[in-house]
């Protein structure tokens, strides 16, 4: 079973048991493979920004943690894109602000 890092999409192959030890760290950037951001509970529209009801609350999403509940998340990061600084409203703010500035033109 494979996953990916949440920070730079390497992919993580995992171990037969398909644990992931608190402090293993992502081979390419080093970042902490168990934690929240790499968890399939992660959902930032939730309370805490974890689906698992009984999960203690984590400060730090990208640090590693001992939570109990982690679970590799097998799919594709939830925000990458943002991580990686691109945000999907950007174009939408900079059309916008194109065509309100060429109302005022001359």
């Amino acid at each position: 079973m494979t996953f990916r890092c949440w920070k730079c999409d390497a992919t993580i192959d995992l171990p037969a048991g398909g644990r992931v030890g608190s402090r293993d760290a992502c081979r390419r950037c080093d970042s902490d493979l168990h934690s929240c951001r790499n968890c399939d509970f992660y959902d930032p529209s939730k309370n805490n920004q974890c689906s698992e009801p009984q999960a203690e609350w984590q400060r730090d999403k990208e640090a590693g943690n001992y939570c109990d509940y982690f679970r590799p998340a097998v799919g594709p990061p939830v925000d990458l894109a943002a991580a990686k600084g691109h945000t999907r409203a950007a174009p939408a703010v900079s059309d916008a602000k194109k065509k309100f500035d060429s109302l005022f033109k001359l």
